[in-house]
């Protein structure tokens, strides 16, 4: 392969300057003329029906022009893939938080003192707020009528708060555990947390009388956003268009509605486009936090260390609602018995209804809780036969080609390596002081599939539009096909911009996240630059007497390899007449068989007098494909390693009788500055992938592993093992005093 001259070099965002200028618009920047703000009213309750909702009051104070109920949106729901959650509270409220009535107004102040003058009575009810009662067979039913439900992955024979049930498996358990000498059981558990990104759900609606709207919304997925509108507003979605604007933030929280159908609603009803923008407060206590969990883990092995059976069965609370997750469940699980030959592996999954906050995405969904409660089992496994961890985890370790626990075989792995590298780069088994430890996890990612499309357009300034339906959500993408594009038709980067469509120009897409950016509208970036570059060389041969195999691309023209001729872009375009245009795509949605790995090494100090937990040193290796743009990769890693620190050390959603306590910043902790120690990365590239140049996924990994080292350090550092996350020093302080 020839040397890159772009892509491979550390380039800085292509849309950087626009971000800290103000030039970028978010949803929440978007002014139209008469525009009104709209509003909230939120349940204060967990569980009960509305007896009665009073806004005559509201409606008739000054600069109020529209104000709707449950009553006005009756029987209408709206979700992801699960449409159970109703637009606002249609008799039932089920967390509190819920929408139950909204108004819009002149202005954010007149639309809140609207607020204040509603009367809602309540019958309250007995909540059901722990996810294991709410799976007895005597709870009460939250959605009596879910067996209903539009998208319900399976059949239900009856209602049930365990709303979903989902298995993975390979061999038989009955067998395996028969066969092994040892058997060790666990239980692990994680609290909810919120994506903490810095932009606040907000969105602006214009609807008109024919039932159409506009749409201006932070969502990364813009087509899947108009189909779940359109489908919970009964109008046909090619009625709604969505705007694309800038991303302040996602994480996996940026992929649902959250308000765009009430705001649709109040512009219908007023005659006006609404702006809705959530106050943090509203996303702590109404937001789409990620799940906390209840994970079982029973684990069989031979007296040598080979792993025989496993057993790993998922409680994840869902909150009031499923509506927020894309498939309804977390697909997580079926990963989280990590890159390991298991040759019995049975993986369940339950979803359960609860009265609290509906959960949604977060980073890796499903996999940070899955891999703490595996990783961590497998240190206690290992520590139970008098193994070294590391050395255990070796032992059981997929190599290229074999089949992974629950069956799927995977071609290109790497997982010796990258753990052996891991331990080389952290000095794991040099010498260490008292009460310092160190802990080992592991995860191995699959890149998820899609579809979508990327325009490109040369014109006779010799200029380069690339036009997508893609949004950035701040993972530098639009960088990405710029490198690419430059790579392939031997430009200046800076000749290059990205425009992005909204969904009545651009062609319907899966849309980001997932880690599938790179690998979807990458290759469709890639896919047009070769389209581009057959169709330059194409013309130029026209022009210029010879087969376009004679021709080659440098410094944005077309030169002949043996003669001296050359023609440059604008002579091209302007001699065809026309610019070049071209539409490149892709569309995979085939099980990726290479494996990005993630090994990771964290070092602790606790301070056995309090329990605190200082982490001293992280290091972070990856063997994965080619690294396109090494600033963003490294960005890449370091954040997500910093979002585990928090999920690990800090990070939680207090919840007290079902209301959330940390409603602010205050409350709520997450990792500053203080808190990082020197992170050290190691990469090392390998000739397989799936994205343009072999690329593969870096988005989620470095996320994954992070608790469990966490949580394995802390053990090797003062012997107490701890179950549950986040590792407080009161957990660690109450533990070693038990000890």
């Amino acid at each position: 392969m020839a040397t890159k001259k772009v892509v491979g070099n550390p380039t800085p965002r292509v849309e950087g300057e626009d971000k800290v200028t103000g030039r970028a618009k978010y949803a929440a920047d978007i002014t139209l003329p008469g525009m009104l703000w709209g509003r909230l009213l939120r349940s204060p309750i967990p569980y009960g029906r509305i007896k009665r909702i009073d806004a005559s009051r509201a409606r008739q104070l000054r600069g109020v022009k529209a104000v709707v109920s449950g009553e006005d949106v009756t029987g209408l729901k709206i979700g992801r893939r699960l449409y159970d959650m109703p637009i606002l509270a249609d008799g039932v409220v089920r967390f509190i938080g819920e929408k139950v009535a909204a108004v819009a107004a002149e202005s954010e102040m007149i639309a809140e003192q609207a607020l204040e003058l509603i009367e809602v009575e309540y019958e309250e009810l007995e909540p059901v707020l722990d996810p294991v009662k709410a799976m007895e067979p005597s709870a009460p039913i939250i959605h009596p009528d879910v067996v209903t439900y539009k998208g319900l992955p399976d059949k239900l024979a009856a209602p049930s708060n365990d709303f979903i049930y989902k298995t993975w498996k390979k061999g038989d358990l009955s067998i395996g555990f028969k066969q092994a000498d040892l058997i060790v059981e666990n239980t692990f558990t994680t609290r909810q947390v919120h994506q903490a990104y810095i932009e606040p759900h907000s969105c602006v609606v214009k609807a008109d009388p024919s039932g159409g709207a506009e749409i201006w919304a932070c969502s990364k997925v813009p087509y899947a956003i108009r189909e779940q509108v359109a489908n919970a507003v009964r109008v046909a979605p090619e009625k709604l268009v969505v705007h694309p604007v800038y991303i302040g933030g996602d994480f996996g929280g940026k992929g649902d509605f959250m308000d765009i159908a009430v705001c649709y609603f109040l512009s219908l009803k007023s005659g006006h486009p609404v702006k809705m923008v959530m106050d943090y407060d509203e996303e702590f206590v109404a937001g789409n936090p990620r799940h906390s969990s209840i994970i079982k883990v029973k684990t069989g092995v031979k007296r040598d260390g080979t792993l025989i059976a496993h057993h790993m069965e998922f409680i994840f609370d869902s909150g009031a609602y499923g509506a927020f997750k894309p498939n309804a469940f977390l697909n997580g699980p079926h990963l989280s018995a990590g890159p390991y030959k298991i040759p019995h592996v049975f993986i369940e999954e339950h979803m359960v209804y609860t009265n609290k906050i509906p959960c949604g995405h977060m980073r890796a969904p499903g996999d940070p809780q899955g891999f703490f409660a595996n990783e961590s089992q497998l240190d206690l496994v290992a520590r139970k036969l008098g193994m070294e961890p590391a050395q255990f985890r070796k032992k059981n370790l997929m190599h290229d080609g074999d089949v992974d626990p629950v069956g799927e075989e995977v071609d290109y792995i790497k997982a010796e390596e990258t753990l052996q590298k891991a331990l080389q780069e952290s000095g794991y088994y040099k010498p260490k002081p008292k009460n310092v430890g160190r802990g080992i996890a592991m995860v191995q990612w699959l890149t998820n599939s899609g579809y979508g499309s990327v325009a490109l357009k040369l014109d006779e300034k010799g200029a380069i539009t690339l036009s997508s339906a893609m949004l950035d959500q701040g993972a530098g993408t639009y960088t990405l096909l710029c490198e690419i594009v430059a790579e392939e038709l031997k430009v200046p980067l800076e000749r290059i911009r990205v425009e992005t469509l909204d969904t009545n120009l651009g062609v319907k897409d899966t849309g980001v996240g997932g880690s599938r950016a790179t690998r979807v509208y990458g290759n469709a970036a890639y896919d047009a630059a070769m389209k581009a570059v057959d169709e330059i060389k194409k013309s130029a041969a026209e022009h210029m007497g010879c087969p376009p195999d004679e021709l080659v691309l440098a410094g944005g023209a077309v030169l002949h390899k043996r003669a001296e001729r050359r023609m440059t872009y604008p002579e091209l375009v302007k001699a065809k007449g026309s610019p070049i245009s071209v539409l490149g795509s892709y569309s995979d949605t085939s099980k990726v068989h290479e494996a990005s790995m993630c090994a990771q090494v964290a070092e602790v100090e606790v301070d056995p007098e309090t329990g605190q937990v200082k982490l001293k040193k992280f290091i972070s290796t990856h063997n994965t494909g080619t690294v396109l743009n090494p600033l963003m990769h490294q960005g890449q890693i370091e954040g997500g390693a910093v979002m585990g620190i928090g999920y690990a050390l800090m990070e939680q959603l207090m919840i007290e009788d079902g209301k959330v306590a940390t409603a602010n910043f205050g409350d709520y902790k997450i990792p500053t500055i203080k808190d990082i120690p020197p992170l050290k990365t190691s990469v090392t590239e390998n000739p397989r992938g799936s994205g343009p140049y072999n690329s593969m996924a870096i988005g989620e990994t470095s996320n994954i592993p992070v608790a469990a080292a966490i949580a394995n350090a802390v053990e090797d550092a003062v012997g107490v093992r701890i179950l549950e996350l986040p590792i407080t020093s009161e957990k660690v302080l109450a533990a070693l005093r038990k000890a």
